[in-house]
């Protein structure tokens, strides 16, 4: 199996990784070739990893019992805080189903393709958001589609 050791890129967004022998995937070789395939599945994993963690801190930091601040104002805050953190945890459970799925893609053969034209997902916008499922373009499309759909 390859080592890998984890660059924080944007935690928000993904999760980059270089492998052990210093591999990053380029233009020049075969698209989504095994070893594309292994830096994107180590890419995800580690990114689902690190969510994880977060949420065990949050759960162990929750489990340690109710806000309990002597000031009105100053329990406000922490509640406000803890909800924010809470809204937090559920946007990132959503993003580890989104992981999921991009590994069974992976799995599959389906990973790297656009699900709307079929045609490969360029190797940047891979890198920048391994759980893409469509094209640049075709992400712009469905946004037109979306905003023309909500407006009406």
């Amino acid at each position: 199996m390859l080592a890998s050791s984890v660059k924080k890129a944007s935690k928000k967004n993904s999760a980059e990784v270089t492998l052990a022998d210093g591999y990053e995937p380029s233009e020049d070789e075969e698209f989504m070739d095994e070893r594309q395939l292994a830096y994107f599945r180590q890419a995800l994993e580690n990114w689902k990893q690190e969510i994880i963690g977060e949420s065990k801190e949050t759960l162990a930091h929750l489990q340690d019992g109710p806000i309990q601040e002597a000031d009105l104002n100053d329990r406000a805050s922490s509640e406000t805080d803890w909800g924010l953190e809470l809204r937090t945890r559920d946007r990132q459970r959503k993003l580890t189903t989104k992981i999921e799925a991009a590994l069974r893609r992976i799995e599959e053969g389906e990973y790297g393709y656009c699900q709307v034209t079929g045609e490969p997902i360029s190797l940047d916008r891979l890198k920048a958001r391994p759980i893409a499922t469509m094209t640049v373009e075709a992400q712009e499309a469905h946004e037109r589609n979306e905003k023309i759909s909500r407006d009406q």
